[in-house]
């Protein structure tokens, strides 16, 4: 990736390990989605709300590279490859801390109302989602 619109510093928790001490193969979304909830936040656009509604995840595919280890210190990149009428696919990837690729993926998350039915991305969440952070 080669200017992603986001990065996101964690470590590789125990709990998110198998008994082999590497990451079990779901967690990697978990990244993903802190990654995804920190840059939607730094732009001003709710995440949740019972009221509002929220971002719900309806596609979701992870190419895996490496395996990640306990207390690991990995980044997770963020780019949108698409903003449709109420849809958003995101590219993320993770690298370690000598930036080595460790795994790929893209989520599909739909906007939805307090009822979980669709509702078109605002102008305003469009032109937020188009700013770059550091």
């Amino acid at each position: 990736m080669d200017a992603p619109l986001h990065r996101h510093a964690c470590e590789v928790a125990f709990g998110d390990t198998d008994a082999s001490g590497w990451m079990h193969f779901p967690n990697i979304f978990r990244y993903f989605e802190e990654a995804e909830h920190a840059f939607l936040k730094s732009r001003g656009i709710l995440v949740f709300g019972r009221e509002q509604g929220g971002w719900p995840r309806v596609k979701v595919s992870c190419d895996y590279k490496r395996p990640l280890l306990t207390g690991e210190r990995i980044e997770v990149l963020l780019e949108i490859s698409r903003i449709g009428a109420s849809s958003l696919t995101w590219n993320f990837e993770v690298l370690t801390a000598a930036g080595e690729l460790a795994a790929f993926g893209s989520v599909t998350t739909v906007r939805v109302n307090h009822e979980g039915k669709p509702q078109l991305i605002t102008d305003a969440e469009r032109a937020a989602l188009a700013g770059r952070t550091a």
